[in-house]
């Protein structure tokens, strides 16, 4: 029985070792990848673009020839489905231009 007094001061002791998540950080209002619609359609619908349109947009527009892996949507959607599935603002970039040029693009759009 001695062990079970000893077992209990050291349950008390754990509650420092808790941590309180503060609601107003943004991991708090983190969406995962599926809640934000990209799932088992969009995967399917993606595989189907790049087989469809398998070259970098960008990269054409700069004489090279560079596949795609990425499926952007050229208006940001911001969370509106009726844009997120609208295939005539769908375009297919490299990642790395998909990572620099649109980014830089979006950006500077944001802030005008």
């Amino acid at each position: 029985m001695p062990r079970l007094k000893t077992l209990g001061s050291r349950v008390k002791t754990q509650g420092e070792r808790l941590t309180i998540v503060n609601t107003n950080s943004w991991r708090a209002t983190k969406t995962t990848a599926h809640q934000r619609g990209y799932g088992y359609k969009w995967q399917k619908a993606r595989e189907g673009w790049l087989n469809a349109h398998p070259l970098c947009v960008y990269c054409q527009r700069d004489g090279r020839v560079t596949s795609a892996t990425v499926v952007d949507h050229i208006v940001p959607h911001r969370g509106d489905m009726a844009i997120f599935w609208d295939r005539t603002k769908w375009m297919s970039l490299c990642a790395s231009c998909h990572s620099s040029v649109k980014q830089r693009e979006e950006n500077a759009d944001r802030f005008r």
